[in-house]
């Protein structure tokens, strides 16, 4: 009796699975992004470095080596590196991380390449919440409005996804987007209102409002560098679900992906760093959407690639837009979130335009 022997024929990839399972790096290209990375490092460090030496009076390298490592609180430019420059440029690094990162993760969590903080309403959810703090409780110092901010952007977050989730076709990234804009213009309105008919809030948040990494403390960011460090290490937990989210939600949950877990997480992760953000320097707009898209056209669409690079290249060009803004202009200088907003804006423009954006 002769066996017939059958050979199973595989099962029919899901779509999109097969392109990434050819977007599996090559150790070659893995290289390359080892590289890159260690690269943009060094890249953060000249940044730093730039922005100890730069401003409205140039030091020199020798001046802020001496005033990191033997300062003199009589000595003029020591104290002007110690207590100017060095809180700025710390806040500028986790500042620029935080709003790179959530941005990734908006746009990987929604499935919409041109989501950030703003667009989706998370930075006037923020907004309006430390706005209504300051000038309907009397709350004036930056680390008492803390969890308003968390709060707001937390809220803000929540009412965007219950909105857009509405309908048979769930939350869609256009849904989503439409959702965030809607709500993000009705609490900008609020807050208008409230700083329209407050004097003490419009004192406190005519520059807070424009976005800026200056006159800040080390006392200032002690409280603000934990919940940023919380919400990076939340987002690069979910790196490796949203790899799997962005091919579906029943194809996730069979690859083993935890669907709702992920989703909570990325809402918790996206509600620390924009919430904090916001509440240390005001609302920044563009580094949450150019920042990401910078990165994938050389990483790709791998969560795990995208957030680690955002999270150098991030404070990267937040501390050149601040240095701009030192410099810009003869008297004064321009405000880190207007400059943002000058170098974003064409970007946003030529993303909008691009007939293929960069792949999520």
């Amino acid at each position: 009796m002769t066996s017939e022997v059958t050979t199973a024929r595989p099962l029919p990839e899901p779509p999109g699975a097969g392109d990434r399972a050819r977007s599996t790096d090559t150790p070659r290209r893995t290289g390359l992004k080892v590289i890159g990375l260690f690269v943009a490092a060094g890249l953060l460090v000249c940044a730093v470095i730039a922005s100890l030496m730069v401003g409205n009076r140039a030091i020199d390298p020798g001046t802020v080596l001496s005033a990191l490592t033997a300062y003199d609180e009589d000595n003029p430019l020591h104290l002007m590196i110690q207590q100017l420059r060095v809180p700025r440029t710390i806040l500028a690094i986790f500042i620029g991380a935080a709003l790179a990162v959530c941005g990734a993760l908006i746009q990987a969590f929604t499935r919409n390449p041109l989501a950030d903080p703003g667009i989706l309403g998370v930075n006037a959810g923020a907004s309006f919440a430390v706005t209504f703090a300051v000038g309907v409780l009397g709350f004036t110092t930056p680390g008492t409005y803390v969890p308003f901010a968390l709060g707001g952007a937390l809220l803000l977050t929540l009412m965007v996804y219950a909105l857009g989730s509405f309908g048979p076709s769930g939350a869609t990234p256009m849904k989503l987007t439409l959702a965030g804009v809607a709500l993000g213009a009705a609490f900008t309105g609020f807050t208008t209102a409230i700083v329209l008919q407050n004097r003490s809030a419009l004192d406190v948040t005519r520059f807070w409002g424009v976005g800026s990494v200056g006159g800040r403390t080390m006392d200032q960011l002690t409280w603000a560098i934990p919940l940023i460090v919380a919400g990076l290490v939340l987002g690069m937990i979910c790196a490796r679900s949203l790899n799997a989210l962005a091919l579906g939600d029943d194809l996730a949950q069979s690859l083993g992906a935890r669907v709702a877990t992920t989703r909570a997480l990325v809402i918790i992760a996206v509600t620390l760093l924009a919430g904090t953000a916001v509440a240390a320097a005001g609302p920044i707009a563009f580094v949450g959407i150019m920042i990401p898209h910078m990165v994938r056209w050389f990483t790709g669409p791998d969560q795990r690639w995208v957030l680690s690079y955002s999270m150098l290249v991030g404070p990267i060009f937040l501390i050149l837009a601040d240095i701009l803004g030192r410099v810009v202009l003869p008297n004064g200088e321009l405000r880190v979130g207007i400059v943002t907003g000058l170098l974003g804006a064409p970007v946003l423009i030529a993303l909008v335009r691009r007939k293929r954006v960069s792949t999520l």
